[in-house]
Order: structure tokens, then C-alpha cells, then sequence
């Protein structure tokens, strides 16, 4: 989809200045995310302990089956979530970046392809990792203490209003 800015002039519409921005943000968050999982790992390993081990649900006898309470099955998760965390950050910084090259060139065609790969997998993480996996599978809405559903929430919010933004077309 090319844009005005082949000729040198600026586009009509805000869009692809809007995509950038939410894009960049999201990047810088998911970014941070990853870095402080990182720095201090076992904040939320204790998290994903509890969650996975459902050792602050109700324990409803018909649902503990589910639970997993392997230490080393719960810690290869919360690598596998910050592994993801680190590749959706990456690609969503080089979006980021490629926002403002693509404009340059009049073509947005690559950075929003990038942007909504990156925000898809945030939306995986978050929707269907916490959310359904997290919420629903393990019982995490029954933890008073271990219940990252709002945060969770407020992820998928900012990825699915990023994603709007990106996939908007804009005009000529």
C-alpha cells in the first residue's frame, strides 16, 4: 500500500504516526517485561509456581487434576513465557523502526506486516496464555494472591488497540 510519501508530501491521515507510536510503546513495554523477568527471575517464577500448582484455587477435587506441580516442568514455562516475552519484543522493535524507514520509501506494507506479527503474539501470550491457559485451565481467577487476570487484561487491551491501529489503512 503506498503512501503520499513517495511524493514528498505528508499523508492526509495520522495513521501510520499513530501505528509507530503504540507500536514503539508496546515494544518498549513487552521489552521491559521481559528484562525485569530477566533480572529478577524469581518474582515471577513464584508467580507461574503458584498458578501452574494451583495451590491457592479452591482445590476442587474435579479440577486439581490439571494441576502441575513439577518444579522443573513450572520453570521450563517461565522460560518458554520469557523466551516469547524477548522474540515479541524484538520484533516489535524492529517494526518500530521500520515504521518510519517504510514511510520514507512510501511503502508501510513491511512494517505493518512486522507490527501485527509482534502484536499477534502478544495477544497469544496474553489472551490465550494468561487469560484462557492461565485463568481458565489452572483456575488462576480463584487466587486471591496469584491472579495476574487484570494484568493480563490491561496487555491484551493495549495490544488489541495497537493492532486496530496498525491495520487501519491509510489514506492516500
Amino acid at each position: 500500500m503506498a503512501d503520499n510519501h513517495a511524493t514528498g508530501r505528508l499523508p492526509r491521515t495520522g495513521q501510520p504516526l499513530v501505528a509507530t507510536v503504540l507500536t514503539g510503546t508496546v515494544a518498549l513495554y513487552l521489552a521491559l517485561v521481559a528484562f525485569g523477568n530477566i533480572t529478577d527471575f524469581g518474582t515471577n517464577q513464584q508467580f507461574v509456581r503458584h498458578v501452574l500448582a494451583m495451590d491457592t484455587t479452591f482445590k476442587d477435587p474435579d479440577l486439581m487434576w490439571r494441576a502441575i506441580t513439577s518444579q522443573g516442568l513450572q520453570d521450563a514455562a517461565y522460560v518458554a513465557i520469557i523466551a516469547w516475552e524477548s522474540v515479541t519484543a524484538l520484533v516489535l522493535i524492529v517494526a518500530t523502526v521500520l515504521w518510519p524507514l517504510g514511510l520514507r520509501r512510501g511503502d508501510v506494507a513491511r512494517a505493518r506486516m512486522l507490527s501485527t506479527v509482534g502484536l499477534l503474539m502478544m495477544l497469544l501470550l496474553f489472551g490465550a496464555g494468561f487469560l484462557a491457559i492461565g485463568g481458565e485451565w489452572f483456575s488462576m481467577w480463584q487466587s486471591k494472591t496469584w491472579n495476574g487476570l487484570e494484568a493480563a487484561t490491561r496487555n491484551v487491551t493495549l495490544a488489541g488497540v495497537a493492532l486496530l491501529a496498525v491495520r487501519l489503512p491509510s489514506a492516500p
